[in-house]
């Protein structure tokens, strides 16, 4: 099993200060580096301080220049915010600044109210049809002139400029849904997956949705399958409590997102009372430390091996939730010591 970083710019209000905030977000990208991580991505969102990432290109070419051999992830780009041209020129020159280390991720986005923002009158449940229409021209992009007539673009014959570094970019796509295993099979792209906070059963069910989907298409998949969990290692009560009452938080926050149940003001959604939500398996704590990849070392390990049991290649440790500086430092570097050695 490999093991990759997902870190976003984050406030959960502006009490933190954004060079505080950047300097730290670079600083565990460069542990992860150094730690042997095989990728860190950088998301694309808009508008909203839980996730300041209004470029992922911009956040990779900032983290190319101060890492050495870790592979840089576009995870991901929302292909219904896109032109293909421009994606394709925006991705080609992070390849080319960063010596080949790109990793392309293509999405649906998460949240309607992003949609409405960014693209009036798309609903999040129809942009997987941007994402397919925008996978295979990518590459075709990267390889020369392409000319092309679908249904959202339309364009005459244009190319990539410039071109990737590396003959074959390797290609991920987000997928929950059995449509969207299917279509990553056909393309032959690598898959990033994300239970959110259910239980190990949904990571079984990709398992199952991706065996279908490779069933459906001849029986061969040469692509990575990578799991995604929020993250938290801890050694005493005090960091456990801490870890709780973060993601607590920040699932309240996302949960009006998701919802649309709350106002977002100057960029930070409000956060659902947490006592309306006890109980709530969405942020009940027994739910939420069973199902997420928190506990002490050894813990972690055992939950690893589970997901190393069914296929996983590559775990996604998130470590974006609210949680203090500090302790996503402790954290991660409890999980360099004492957990990464396990699956040496």
């Amino acid at each position: 099993m490999k093991f990759q970083l997902a870190i976003n710019l984050e406030r959960v209000d502006d009490s933190r200060d954004m060079q505080d905030v950047a300097r730290h977000t670079l600083e565990m990208v460069q542990l992860a580096d150094h730690a042997g991580f095989e990728v860190v991505w950088a998301a694309e969102h808009h508008a909203l301080e839980m996730t300041i990432a209004p470029n992922p290109f911009q956040l990779l070419t900032w983290w190319a220049n101060h890492t050495e051999n870790i592979r840089l992830g576009c995870g991901v780009a929302n292909a219904s915010y896109w032109h293909p041209i421009n994606i394709a020129g925006e991705a080609a020159m992070v390849d080319l600044i960063c010596g080949g280390r790109l990793e392309m991720g293509l999405g649906s986005g998460a949240y309607q109210r992003e949609f409405d923002r960014m693209k009036p009158g798309l609903l999040q449940s129809d942009s997987w049809q941007y994402m397919q229409e925008m996978l295979p021209l990518l590459p075709a992009l990267w390889k020369g002139d392409v000319e092309h007539d679908g249904k959202f673009w339309q364009f005459p014959k244009a190319t990539s400029c410039p071109k990737p570094l590396q003959a074959e970019v390797p290609m991920w796509v987000a997928a929950r849904s059995p449509i969207t295993f299917d279509y990553a099979v056909k393309n032959n792209c690598n898959i990033l997956s994300w239970p959110l906070t259910k239980g190990f059963e949904e990571a079984e069910l990709y398992r199952s949705q991706l065996d279908d989907a490779i069933a459906a298409n001849g029986g061969k998949f040469d692509g990575r399958f990578s799991m995604m969990r929020h993250t938290s290692v801890y050694a005493n009560k005090t960091d456990r409590q801490a870890t709780m009452d973060a993601v607590r938080t920040t699932l309240s926050q996302f949960g009006n997102l998701m919802m649309k149940n709350g106002d977002v003001v100057n960029g930070f959604p409000d956060r659902v009372p947490l006592e309306s939500l006890e109980g709530n398996t969405f942020v009940d704590p027994k739910a939420l430390e069973e199902n997420l990849m928190f506990g002490s070392p050894e813990v972690v390990i055992e939950k690893l091996k589970r997901y190393e049991s069914i296929g996983v290649d590559a775990f996604l440790y998130y470590a974006s939730m609210g949680l203090g500086m500090e302790q996503q430092k402790r954290s991660m570097q409890l999980f360099i010591d004492e957990v990464m050695p396990a699956f040496a």
